[in-house]
């Protein structure tokens, strides 16, 4: 073959570093730490919500391509609920099958071949792969350490805006990092915004998944309204992220933009499940404070574990996900550290350096998840305990 088979935009993207790690946990018999996915379903009553629409016949064909209306119009509750926000469940919410979906639709939507797009680095690889397969260049913006947390360089964001940038790739709360950007840091980000005229995509998976402090909408900052994408999904809040139950809310502008090119990637998905995660987000406030209180003692019992062990811990304000710098282990590549971890001492993680544009600035970092149950995280750290001993 005179050309090879997979087109220029996605060749920089090989099997991904998670099936690569999920692999080695599966040859050597470790405890994933790597994946971000629970080892325990979220609340019966979601479960057997899901189970009712099955036998109720609701959702088996295809559902409606916005999404059904009753989560739909539950989406928009949620926003009023916890944030005061208003949309229009029938104009202004948009279901997808999951946040990955959402994510790739709105930039497949809004950006334009040779358009930048600025994204704070470490980002979720997925980030990377559909700039790419927009047509975009990606921008990347570093976080750094800062202490026992990672920083956002309000200077270096607005250094990386120039006359080519069309909108800025947003996450918070951060993965990898577990950072959760600040009231003053979210109001200088839509300040830019709203002096360059960019839009903004927010990624805000982990909404309900904050230690410590609360997660803001950058949409609820002022001239955010009509420029900004929101992405969340019932995955991560929930504990079921194999349903994929995702959304978008904008204004109705921008949800058609963002609908104009989901419909031509899943169009629909998830049929039964949609019913179930709306009746998911109207559970009482006792639901979402305590999956946050069990979260926040499985992080204390990692970054405990991990500091005992020699790492330098970021102690996380959000996400569930724990990153270390490993070079108090006297170790400085985060790839080489990661796949003789099994061997070492019997647990899988995952090296930061994949989520970066400059590898060199994340090679040192590697990310443990705590999203398991408490017994798993005991085993975990007590194989990490070796390394000290070693």
């Amino acid at each position: 073959m005179g050309r090879p088979p997979l087109n220029r935009r996605l060749a920089a993207f090989g099997t991904t570093i998670f099936a690569e790690m999920s692999a080695l946990a599966v040859r050597t018999g470790a405890i994933n730490l790597g994946q971000g996915f629970p080892d325990t379903d979220g609340p019966e009553e979601v479960r057997e919500a899901a189970v009712r629409a099955l036998r109720d016949g609701r959702g088996n064909q295809y559902p409606p391509g916005p999404g059904v209306p009753e989560l739909r119009t539950a989406v928009a509750e949620h926003q009023r609920r916890w944030y005061g926000l208003g949309f229009d469940p029938d104009t202004e919410v948009l279901i997808t099958a999951g946040a990955t979906e959402a994510i790739a639709a709105s930039l497949l939507a809004l950006v334009e071949p040779g358009d930048e797009v600025i994204a704070l680095e470490p980002y979720y690889d997925s980030y990377a792969a559909c700039v790419a397969m927009a047509g975009g260049v990606r921008v990347p913006v570093t976080l750094r350490p800062d202490g026992d947390t990672f920083r956002l360089d309000l200077d270096e964001l607005r250094a990386a805006v120039t006359d080519r940038t069309r909108l800025i790739l947003l996450n918070t709360p951060h993965n990898p990092t577990g950072t959760v950007l600040t009231h003053d840091e979210l109001a200088a980000v839509a300040e830019l915004a709203v002096e360059r005229d960019l839009l903004v995509v927010t990624d805000e998976v982990y909404e309900h998944l904050v230690f410590g402090t609360e997660h803001t909408p950058l949409v609820s900052f002022p001239g955010m309204r009509e420029r900004t994408v929101t992405i969340s999904s019932g995955g991560k809040t929930f504990s079921f992220t194999g349903w994929k139950v995702g959304w978008v809310t904008g204004t109705p502008e921008l949800v058609t933009a963002v609908r104009s090119a989901k419909q031509y990637l899943t169009y629909v998905s998830a049929g039964p499940f949609q019913y179930a995660v709306a009746e998911a987000l109207r559970l009482p406030d006792a639901y979402f404070h305590g999956i946050r209180e069990d979260l926040r003692a499985k992080r204390d019992l990692l970054a405990d574990g991990l500091t005992g062990a020699g790492f330098h811990v970021f102690r996380p304000s959000g996400t569930y996900f724990i990153t270390t710098d490993i070079r108090p282990l006297g170790e400085t590549d985060g790839f080489a550290f990661c796949r003789s971890l099994p061997e070492r001492c019997g647990v899988v993680a995952v090296p930061n350096a994949v989520f970066y544009d400059h590898q060199d600035q994340g090679s040192p970092f590697v990310r443990f998840a705590f999203c398991k149950r408490e017994e798993v995280l005991t085993d975990a750290v007590a194989r990490l305990k070796t390394l000290a001993v070693g």
